[in-house]
């Protein structure tokens, strides 16, 4: 057994709220989880792009942030959108000029990775994977669930918008310890929101120590270029995050 394996049975067995068969049904979920996870980071390889995993509560910015990234010269990307409903995010991202195929999940919170890989079917079928050089996750807006499906992304990003509150990271920390980056996104708003940034790095210090703080807004172009330029960093280094879902 993989040490993931057992610190994940120990917060399993550990958690007051479940009862036994609650844990061995949770346990085989994420167990096949993992597994096609693993395949998706094979197929990802293939396909020459690098993943990026968006995660945040509804309403963050994260759709608005792949807009404002659509629009720096020589960044190319596709995207797949996960919401309980609608094709609306994916909708704003093809009047972008950007690839991006829906996946509705119904009543789910979060997506899995057998829903990408269902997806990421449709998703070759109209986008050129070789003229793009990244693959973007936007997850279904949820500071709670997406933090325990493993996706096979590189590189885990998570975004807490200002007027969500200053205090988000230790109420949800499960969540910040997934982020190999943090993205306090409409950071212009931060004064009216009484929005600490302080705060939020002696947090996020708590839980991980040296998470990257960036802040964007969607009227700042040389915030949205320091996003790119992050990614674009990171994608060169081939980091691969080591965050045990």
């Amino acid at each position: 057994m993989s040490e993931k394996d057992k610190s994940r049975q120990e917060r399993l067995a550990n958690n007051a709220n479940l009862n036994k068969k609650s844990v061995e049904i949770v346990r085989k979920i994420l167990s096949k989880n993992d597994v096609k996870a693993n395949e998706l980071r094979e197929r990802y390889n293939k396909l020459g792009v690098y993943v990026v995993n968006l995660m945040s509560s509804p309403g963050s910015g994260k759709t608005t942030l792949l807009e404002s990234l659509s629009e720096c010269e020589g960044f190319r990307f596709c995207v797949l959108e996960g919401d309980l409903q609608t094709n609306r995010d994916a909708d704003r991202l093809k009047t972008k000029g950007v690839s991006a195929y829906q996946i509705s999940t119904g009543e789910a919170c979060h997506l899995e990775a057998l829903m990408i890989e269902s997806a990421l079917n449709e998703l070759e079928k109209q986008c050129d994977f070789a003229a793009m050089e990244y693959l973007f996750i936007e997850n279904v807006g949820n500071l709670v669930c997406p933090a325990s499906y493993d996706l096979g992304a590189s590189l885990n990003l998570v975004l807490l918008s200002s007027p969500e509150g200053d205090d988000k990271v230790l109420k949800y920390p499960t969540m910040f310890m997934c982020a190999d980056a943090v993205i306090v996104s409409k950071a212009d708003l931060m004064e009216h929101f009484n929005f600490s940034l302080e705060r939020v790095k002696n947090d996020l210090a708590q839980l991980k120590a040296n998470v990257p703080l960036l802040l964007t807004s969607s009227k700042d172009r040389a915030s949205i270029e320091k996003v790119k330029d992050f990614i674009r960093q990171k994608k060169a280094q081939n980091y691969q995050s080591n965050h045990q879902f």
